[in-house]
């Protein structure tokens, strides 16, 4: 079974930032694509950040030019980094890996708390 496990999230000021990481139990090149997401009281999951396994990257309007999606293929980890955080940005970021094939199979993490104070 498929563990994706995210750490690095917490409380921050206005402006700070923080680097959020998710480190998957077997490699990350046997997942097509990966991403963030996240999903704040109130309201539905949505689209952070997506890389491919070629690199490829997708952001959010929301988050374009503050947010980075990147991936350390040797650590089986993808990283999001966060600058420029807005209170808007509190939410429960969630990790995803998924595999195409046949059909598509999904895997989250447990999530990780992000709260930005103004």
């Amino acid at each position: 079974q498929v563990q994706l496990v995210e750490s690095g999230g917490g409380l921050v000021q206005a402006g700070g930032s923080l680097r959020l990481s998710c480190a998957a139990s077997e490699s990350i090149f046997s997942f097509n694509a990966m991403g963030w997401y996240r999903q704040a009281p109130g309201k539905q999951r949505e689209l952070v950040a997506t890389i491919t396994s070629g690199g490829s990257t997708n952001y959010a309007d929301s988050v374009k030019g503050r947010f980075t999606i990147s991936r350390d293929n040797a650590k089986n980890t993808v990283y999001l980094q966060m600058n420029s955080l807005k209170p808007e940005d509190t939410a429960v970021y969630y990790c995803r890996a998924d595999r195409y094939g046949l059909a598509r199979i999904t895997y989250w993490g447990q999530g990780t708390q992000v709260t930005v104070s103004s």
